[in-house]
């Protein structure tokens, strides 16, 4: 028998915060010349890829915001759009500035009246915390990859967590979006729940939002996820 869940670590892009949609608005409201949804599409599907080279040793210990950074100026050199260093810097801080889904804030207030809930993100501690606060979001403790030195779904994460909380692996359940990191959260002991984020990637992008045995829970939103787990 499993032990009871004492701790929720919550992915944070795309499954507590819509980058997508916060990104594409601010892109198009400074009419670059690019769509925003096409311009944010591309932004993120540089993540994995710096990612990689950190974790391969091609690129030292890297900060989410400086690796936003270098992707940023690679998309502005690519579609030859020129933004002075100010305009840069404020564009690359979107992502301290990402809302919350509608469901976000009341659904962790439930969850946190019962649980302890923290961040497990790969965004590093000043965006997680600039964005908590912007948000209106009360963590219980903010987390990154930054304080363990490795990126999700490297297994340092999941334990690290648990170690932090001097709690078993599978008293901690990785709340997600994402699908490779609940099954790099199971393979370590950890509890999951997906959470169906249909419009993540955007309007124009079908994503897939199947139930999937393999994880211990499946919810709507956060506020389904808090009603399956009993919180008020």
């Amino acid at each position: 028998m499993n032990p009871p869940v004492k701790v929720l670590a919550f992915d944070v892009f795309g499954t507590v915060v819509d980058w997508h949609g916060t990104i594409a608005r601010e892109v198009d409201a400074l009419d670059l010349g690019v769509s925003g949804n096409d311009f944010a599409t591309e932004w993120r599907s540089g993540y994995a890829p710096a990612m990689d080279r950190v974790r391969k040793g091609e690129l030292g210990w890297t900060r989410i915001d400086d690796l936003h950074r270098m992707i940023l100026d690679e998309i502005l050199e690519r579609h030859g759009i020129d933004l002075d260093e100010a305009a840069r810097r404020h564009l690359n801080l979107v992502w301290h500035r990402l809302g919350p889904w509608p469901d976000t804030l009341a659904g962790l207030e439930r969850l946190r009246s019962r649980f302890t809930i923290c961040t497990l993100s790969n965004g590093n501690l000043g965006l997680l915390a600039d964005m908590a606060k912007n948000a209106g979001i009360r963590w219980d403790l903010i987390l990154s990859a930054e304080v363990f030195r490795h990126y999700k779904p490297d297994p340092e994460t999941y334990l690290g967590v648990c170690d932090i909380f001097d709690i078993e692996p599978g008293e901690m359940m990785l709340v997600a979006a994402h699908r490779s990191d609940l099954r790099a959260a199971a393979a370590c002991g950890c509890r999951t729940a997906f959470i169906e984020r249909p419009l993540e990637f955007g309007p124009a992008v079908a994503n897939d939002v199947r139930r999937d045995p393999a994880f211990d829970l499946h919810a709507r939103d956060l506020g389904d996820l808090a009603d399956q787990l009993g919180c008020a």
